[in-house]
């Protein structure tokens, strides 16, 4: 998955394109923020949430813009860590094991990244929540009209979407814990992100 991430970076680099759009596939928040911090080494700062994603996606895609001097960000890099896109160690990374575990001494900017991609992920729960909700209501109605719309069916099927609204009303508080953690952790840095918060 990595090698495959980096590869579509450097060709995005290669063909001098604006923004490098992607998903978070390392299944680790940390692992991606030590990857936006990679990128940055090739020429893309992370930009926040893309718009290629339908608002509320539970795996949205994430932007990266080019910087003006990416093009010598990429050769210092290429020239550096020749063996990066066949599994070679990368800028700022430790060698061996996971390739994407950050040296010390750039822990603390991939700690920043790290805050600015959960505070961009948290703000997309409230969306994604109530759409699953809306879409559980309606898929409910076809059993509904089989079996009729009898006291005991209702209490079942409406058993089951307060379930599910309990789930997401839980999902939803720790959303707005983790935006205020992180949130938080980037006001101390002296860093504004975002510059309009959506989810207070």
């Amino acid at each position: 998955m990595l090698k495959t991430q980096l590869r579509a970076l450097l060709r995005d680099s290669a063909q001098s394109r604006e923004r490098y759009e992607t998903r978070n596939v390392q299944w680790s928040w940390r692992r991606f923020a030590a990857f936006a911090y990679v990128a940055e080494q090739y020429g893309y700062r992370y930009d926040g949430l893309s718009t290629l994603s339908p608002k509320g996606s539970p795996n949205p895609y994430f932007a990266f813009r080019r910087l003006p001097d990416a093009p010598e960000r990429a050769a210092w890099s290429a020239q550096h860590y020749p063996a990066a896109p066949e599994a070679g160690p990368l800028p700022g990374m430790r060698p061996g094991g996971s390739r994407l575990r950050p040296l010390p001494e750039v822990q603390h900017e991939v700690d920043l990244l790290h805050a600015r991609i959960m505070v961009d992920y948290s703000r997309t729960h409230r969306r994604r929540g109530l759409i699953a909700l809306l879409v559980l209501m309606a898929a409910m109605l076809i059993p509904l009209s089989q079996t009729g719309f009898s006291a005991q069916s209702l209490l079942v099927c409406g058993s089951v979407w307060l379930f599910f609204a309990a789930l997401w009303l839980t999902g939803l508080a720790i959303a707005r814990h983790r935006y205020r953690k992180y949130s938080r952790v980037l006001r101390d840095s002296g860093a504004d992100w975002p510059s309009s918060p959506s989810l207070a």
